[in-house]
């Protein structure tokens, strides 16, 4: 079996990188595309696409 570097690119900033111990944040490139991902989520600009399957119990509505 040949060891293949995996190459991908960044899902922050789209900067290609190799899947090695060069890049210890992988997928990111770099600790500030990884914490800038985070705080999309964090912040909830990111979301998963679909319905939820509970009802949202923080929602200021209180329903």
């Amino acid at each position: 079996m040949k060891n293949e570097i995996v190459e991908s690119n960044c899902p922050n900033c789209n900067i290609g990188i190799k899947w090695t111990n060069d890049y210890p944040e992988r997928p990111f490139c770099s600790v500030r595309c990884k914490n800038n991902d985070f705080i999309g989520w964090a912040n909830e600009e990111k979301t998963i696409a679909g319905n939820p399957s509970y009802e949202d119990i923080f929602s200021e509505d209180g329903a």
